[in-house]
């Protein structure tokens, strides 16, 4: 079992980095995780509430968890797990420690990644990832093909040539 950390901003386009994950992991059974980082507050005033904790995941469109589920089920049987999860800090030893608790083997990016901050307190996180040690996956979306379609292509043009014929 492998586990995949994906630094998000919960836009809808960010998802689609699960089909070339699943692509470029074949035979491992996957764990993922959207992660978005947090910078805490210099207030002690907001480091006593913790409430501010669940309101974090409001950032989340329902449209981001019905496209979750939606990938859930496409890929049953490679991923078992796709989670949310929000990093609290500005270091890396704190990301390191994060990573560890989560027992991460790799963290997946598009290439053409562009942060987007959520609120004032979001921070890019490949300032972290690329400090951290973890194996980096630059993914391209563009190269992804599902078989179906890919199968569906050739028997459609080999009927085209029997017509032709």
């Amino acid at each position: 079992m492998k586990t995949i950390l994906i630094p998000t901003d919960f836009n809808l386009e960010s998802i689609k980095v699960i089909d070339a994950i699943v692509q470029n992991q074949t035979g491992e059974k996957l764990n993922l995780i959207f992660v978005h980082a947090f910078k805490l507050s210099d207030s002690i005033t907001d480091m006593l509430m913790l409430s501010r904790r669940s309101r974090d995941y409001e950032n989340v469109s329902d449209e981001f968890y019905l496209k979750i589920d939606e990938y859930k089920n496409q890929y049953h049987d490679k991923i078992q797990t796709i989670g949310i999860e929000y990093f609290y800090g500005s270091t890396v030893a704190a990301f390191k420690n994060f990573i560890e608790a989560f027992d991460v083997n790799a963290i997946a990016y598009l290439k053409d990644y562009k942060f987007t901050p959520i609120n004032k307190f979001s921070i890019d996180p490949k300032y972290l990832t690329e400090r951290s040690g973890c194996e980096l996956l630059n993914l391209n979306v563009l190269t992804v093909h599902q078989s179906e379609n890919l199968i569906d292509t050739k028997i459609h043009e080999a009927q085209l040539q029997e017509v032709n014929v």
